[in-house]
């Protein structure tokens, strides 16, 4: 008779063995998206335990704030998540606009939501094509969302004179109005845009291998996903209907008719095909945004940018970013600096059901989970 097998040790590991297998993944694995490290235990190929180990790209970003102007702070979002440069100045600005009671003139608002749904397009694109590519489907998917990307880079590059780090809002508006012609620039490359999603689609949706490698994988529970704080298209791919957008209506986003994408299962196809769903309806608002944008002002001129001192208070500002819900949290006390400055970013909070998403399954679908929840790791970190 075959004696029964041995118990646990506290760590998890076996006491006999050779059992468990304990896996370093990074901090240098080319899937990893960042710098990050997961610890694996396994059983054969099957994940019992994962726990993310971050951290390496930290920069004291919110002490940092605490010793910078208001204005000082803006480039610094710049770097937190580094695709989406144009959210998170508008998050950030946005808290400080509440903080210190200033309105933004109407044309500045529509300029906002038109960068802040191209940085969208490209956000999701490119998350689609780095999903791809870990899955092992080499470069062309990236290639391709990468392609798009360039173009709404160059005209980034021609508003704010950078491609990526823009440093483009300001509290009460935006830094400088839209170069000519560039909003019917903006037009041809939404709708060129919508003819790659469809050429997209046809290439990666009803891929039977994608459908094999992403089904019933990677499940996020509603209620988990709602008590673990989890936000963006990956709350909404769990079937919860929640877009700040539509929510807090903030800027002018009430003015805009479009839908918020569910899934069903919550898996990473679901997570998948929202993306997808989303960059459709970011291109209604964007031609209605541009065939509506309205003359005038860019920026409210009586606003003292370098010297402003909001009143002693605290506020909370936050936008639907690409990856969730990115806010930031001020105090002031009445001086030339935050007292304090805290960021929620989207990326962490999203991070922490990693493992529950990848319990008892293997090490390759770890790979495509992550990739799935689409974190950078500069706002990880920060």
């Amino acid at each position: 008779m075959n004696a029964p097998p041995p118990p646990l040790a506290p760590t998890g590991r076996s006491q006999t063995a050779g059992d468990l297998l304990e896996v370093s993944m990074g901090p240098h694995h080319p899937s990893t998206h960042g710098v990050f490290r997961m610890n694996v235990v396994l059983d054969g190929e099957t994940v019992v335990k994962l726990t993310p180990v971050f951290g390496y790209l930290h920069r004291n970003h919110e002490k940092i704030a605490e010793k910078n102007s208001y204005l000082g702070s803006i480039p610094y979002t710049d770097r937190l998540d580094y695709i989406c440069s144009m959210t998170n100045n508008w998050a950030y600005v946005l808290s400080v606009e509440k903080l210190a009671g200033i309105a933004v003139p109407e044309r500045a608002e529509y300029i906002r939501v038109i960068v802040g749904e191209m940085t969208r397009l490209f956000n999701h694109a490119c998350l689609a094509g780095f999903l791809l590519q870990d899955m092992g489907a080499l470069g062309t998917p990236l290639m391709y969302a990468f392609r798009e990307r360039e173009k709404i880079l160059d005209l980034f590059e021609a508003l704010s004179g950078s491609r990526m780090m823009c440093n483009y809002m300001r509290f009460g508006g935006c830094r400088c109005d839209l170069p000519e012609g560039w909003p019917e620039k903006a037009a041809r490359i939404g709708a060129g845009f919508e003819s790659f999603l469809d050429e997209f689609e046809a290439l990666l949706t009803g891929n039977e291998i994608l459908r094999a490698r992403s089904e019933g994988v990677g499940v996020l529970p509603r209620e988990l996903a709602v008590n673990a704080g989890v936000t963006g298209p990956g709350l909404r791919a769990s079937g919860v209907n929640y877009d700040i957008r539509k929510v807090d209506k903030y800027g002018i986003y009430d003015r805009f008719k479009f839908r918020v994408p569910l899934g069903e299962r919550g898996d990473v196809f679901d997570r998948y095909m929202v993306r997808i769903l989303e960059m459709r309806e970011s291109l209604m608002i964007l031609n209605q945004a541009l065939h509506d944008l309205p003359d005038g002002a860019i920026i409210d001129p009586k606003v003292r940018l370098r010297n402003l001192r909001p009143k002693a208070g605290e506020a909370y500002g936050r936008i639907e970013s690409p990856k969730g819900e990115l806010g930031f949290y001020l105090i002031s006390d009445g001086g030339p600096i935050p007292y304090r400055y805290r960021v929620r970013p989207p990326s962490l909070i999203n991070l922490t059901v990693l493992e529950d998403m990848c319990m008892g399954h293997t090490i390759a679908d770890v790979v495509i989970i992550l990739g799935s929840i689409d974190i950078v790791l500069g706002e990880v970190d920060r």
